[in-house]
């Protein structure tokens, strides 16, 4: 899967929040609020292209201290999210 064009991670008084901007991103019309470590991964998944859960999973557990099932978990949890919003492609 692949994080949709148009959607970019920002700092908005001190929040990480991403926002739509262009043409693909027309509909989006809202923010979306993210903790350090989504915001973390969202990085991640924009600097891989490609992602998987699994390697999202792997980065997680290399650069923070958590266990693989609560990365697992994790990740899940934000990638659904993301999907739920129309953020990423899941091709």
């Amino acid at each position: 899967m692949k994080l949709k064009k148009g959607f970019v991670l920002r700092q908005v008084c001190g929040e990480n929040v991403v926002v739509g901007e262009g043409l693909d991103a027309i509909n989006f019309g809202k923010l979306l609020s993210l903790n350090e470590t989504a915001a973390w991964l969202w990085s991640q998944a924009q600097e891989m292209g490609d992602f998987t859960v699994e390697t999202l999973v792997k980065r997680l557990c290399e650069e923070y201290d958590v266990d693989k099932e609560q990365a697992t978990a994790d990740v899940k949890a934000i990638v659904k999210q993301w999907d739920e919003l129309h953020l990423v492609d899941m091709a």
